[in-house]
């Protein structure tokens, strides 16, 4: 069964990780892998977001605009990248592995998600 939530972290981003929070809490493996999947999704949205902040200002000059054009290329080598590191999440986590994704992976599991054995751990 964890191995099942876990990849329903990865599968379904926003409601997996709600279902995660809710019923899976207590297992340190599937909030191990709710983390990487939150951690890919921010990963994503900043290299889009730092695009668009970016083409915006390229826009302001005049025939510098079409640099941020090109620019879109990096966020399309990040989605590829995420789908890549998406797929990688689900074997991992279908072989029972808490292996971190690749380049932001080791970021993604210190985010602040504990699980309900890590806050019983903190409070003896």
């Amino acid at each position: 069964m964890s191995r099942l939530s876990a990849v329903i972290a990865y599968l379904l981003p926003v409601v997996g990780w709600v279902y995660v929070l809710l019923f899976q809490r207590g297992n340190p493996f599937v909030v191990f892998h709710l983390r990487q999947a939150i951690g890919l999704f921010l990963f994503l949205l900043a290299a889009l977001l730092i695009w668009a902040v970016i083409g915006w200002l390229l826009a302001l000059i005049p025939y510098v605009a079409a640099l941020s054009i090109a620019l879109f290329t990096l966020v399309m080598a990040a989605y590829f990248f995420g789908v890549f590191a998406w797929i990688l999440g689900i074997i991992h986590a279908l072989r029972n592995q808490s292996t971190p994704l690749p380049i932001f992976g080791r970021w993604a599991d210190r985010l602040p998600i504990v699980s309900a054995q890590q806050t019983a751990n903190a409070k003896n």
